[in-house]
C-alpha cells in the first residue's frame, strides 16, 4: 500500500471518528444527560474525576461580601510557637492538605498552609455548606419565617411529589430523614448527585425527586434533602440564600474576605446549597465559634441557643454520628462536632478544650473501617489538635 493510500485511510478514519464524536455529543445534548457536557468541560477535561477545590471558578457564583465590620481573629500569645512533628507533617502531605488551623479560646493558635495556598486562598467547602443551611433554618424559625421544625414542607411546595410528601417536615430535611428518592454517588456521571452539580435548574431537579419512603424514621445522608431545605428557606424568607446568610451570620460575625456561593445558573440562579461555599480557612471557622458560644457573638444573640443544642444531638439513637446537619463524634472522652465536606474539608470543634480545628485539602485519604462513618484522617487531625493544644489558660 502506498504512502498516499495510508494517508487517505488515516484521514478517513479521523473523519469517521470526528463524525462519531459529533453525533454522540449531539445525542447527549438532546438527552436527559446533557448536563454531562458541562461536566466534561468543567471537570473531566481538566484532569479531575470529581469536583475539586477551585472548581468554583468555572461556575456562576453569588458574592458573599466582606463584613461591614471585619473582625480578625486575635492571635494567641503562643501563636505558631509549636511545630508539627515529622509524623504529623506526613499525614498532611499524604492527604494533600492545603490549610490547617487551630483556634484556642477564640484566638488563632496555629496556622499552616501548603501547596501554594495562604490566608487569602479560597477553597470549595462542599458539604460543609450543609451546616450553614441548617443554621439558616434556625434563624428563619427564630425570625418567624418558619413555624418550627415540625412544619410540613408542602406548606411551601405543595407540588412536592411522592406517596409520603404530605408527611415530610423541615426538621426531617435538616436531620437527613426525608424519605426522598436520591442516589448519593459523587463519582458516577449519571447519578442525580452529579446531575445536581451541573444542571441549570436545580429546583426542577429536586422537585422531581419524590418522597417515596416514610420520613422522620431513620437517618440516610442525601444531598438533595439539604437542597430542598434551602429551597424552603428561600421561599419562606423571600431572600436568596447568599443574602440571608450575609445578613444573618457572615456580616455580624465579621468575615474578613469576600466569598462565593456557587449557583446553578447565572443572574437569578439558585445556590447549590448542599455544597459550594468558597471561602478561606479563617472565615470557615466562624460558624463553629458561634455554635460553641451558644449562638452569641460579641454578646449579641445571632442564633437561638436551644436550636443549637438540639442541632448538636443525634436525632436517632441508631445513628449517633449525625444531628441536624452536623456530624457528631465522641472521641477519647471528648464530644466533638463538625461540619464536613467532600475530599476532606473539615471544621471540627472540641468544646471541652475550647478548641476549633480547620483542615482543607485535596483528599481525605484511605477509607475507614467497615461501618465507621468517619475516615481515619479525621481521627488523626483531632489527635494533632490535642497534641498541639496549649494549656487552658487565657491567651
Amino acid at each position: 500500500m502506498s504512502v498516499n493510500t495510508n494517508e487517505w485511510v488515516m484521514k478517513k478514519i479521523a473523519k469517521i471518528l470526528s463524525l462519531t464524536v459529533a453525533v454522540l455529543f449531539g445525542l447527549l445534548y438532546v438527552s436527559d444527560y446533557n448536563y454531562l457536557l458541562t461536566a466534561v468541560s468543567t471537570i473531566y477535561m481538566k484532569g479531575h474525576t470529581t469536583a475539586y477545590l477551585s472548581d468554583y471558578e468555572n461556575f456562576d457564583n453569588r458574592i458573599l461580601a466582606v463584613s461591614e465590620n471585619p473582625q480578625p481573629w486575635p492571635l494567641h500569645s503562643k501563636f505558631n510557637s509549636v511545630r508539627l512533628t515529622e509524623g504529623q507533617e506526613q499525614i498532611h502531605f499524604d492527604n494533600g492538605t492545603v490549610a490547617f488551623l487551630l483556634i484556642k479560646n477564640d484566638s488563632l493558635f496555629f496556622e499552616k498552609y501548603y501547596d501554594g495556598y495562604g490566608v487569602d486562598s479560597k477553597s470549595n467547602s462542599f458539604s460543609m455548606a450543609k451546616s450553614y443551611v441548617a443554621a439558616l433554618l434556625g434563624k428563619a424559625i427564630m425570625e418567624g419565617y418558619i413555624e418550627s421544625l415540625t412544619q410540613p414542607v408542602k406548606d411551601f411546595f405543595p407540588e412536592l411529589k411522592g406517596p409520603y410528601a404530605e408527611q415530610v417536615t423541615v426538621g426531617d430535611l435538616a436531620s437527613m430523614s426525608s424519605g426522598q428518592h436520591w442516589d448519593e454517588n459523587y463519582y458516577s456521571p449519571t447519578s442525580v448527585t452529579t446531575a445536581a452539580y451541573f444542571v441549570t435548574d436545580l429546583d426542577q431537579l429536586i422537585l422531581a425527586q419524590p418522597i417515596d419512603e416514610v420520613p422522620g424514621k431513620s437517618y440516610e445522608y442525601k444531598s438533595g434533602t439539604t437542597q430542598l431545605l434551602a429551597m424552603v428557606i428561600a421561599k419562606a424568607t423571600g431572600k436568596n440564600l447568599t443574602t440571608y446568610l450575609y445578613e444573618s451570620f457572615w456580616n455580624p460575625m465579621g468575615a474578613e474576605h469576600q466569598a462565593y456561593w456557587q449557583l446553578d445558573s447565572e443572574e437569578e440562579g439558585m445556590e447549590k446549597a448542599y455544597c459550594c461555599i468558597a471561602s478561606n480557612a479563617r472565615d470557615f471557622a466562624r460558624l463553629s465559634k458561634l455554635f460553641k458560644n451558644h449562638g452569641k457573638w460579641n454578646g449579641k444573640t445571632l442564633l437561638d441557643s436551644t436550636f443549637i443544642a438540639h442541632s448538636l444531638k443525634p436525632r436517632f439513637e441508631e445513628s449517633p454520628e449525625y444531628g441536624y446537619s452536623w456530624w457528631l463524634k465522641n472521641y477519647k472522652g471528648y464530644k466533638t462536632y463538625m461540619n464536613r465536606g467532600h475530599l476532606g474539608q473539615y471544621v471540627i470543634t472540641i468544646p471541652e478544650e475550647d478548641l476549633i480545628l480547620v483542615r482543607l485539602g485535596h483528599s481525605k485519604g484511605a477509607k475507614g473501617a467497615l461501618g465507621d462513618p468517619f475516615t481515619p484522617d479525621i481521627y488523626r487531625y483531632i489527635d494533632i489538635a490535642l497534641e498541639l493544644n496549649p494549656d487552658a489558660s487565657a491567651p
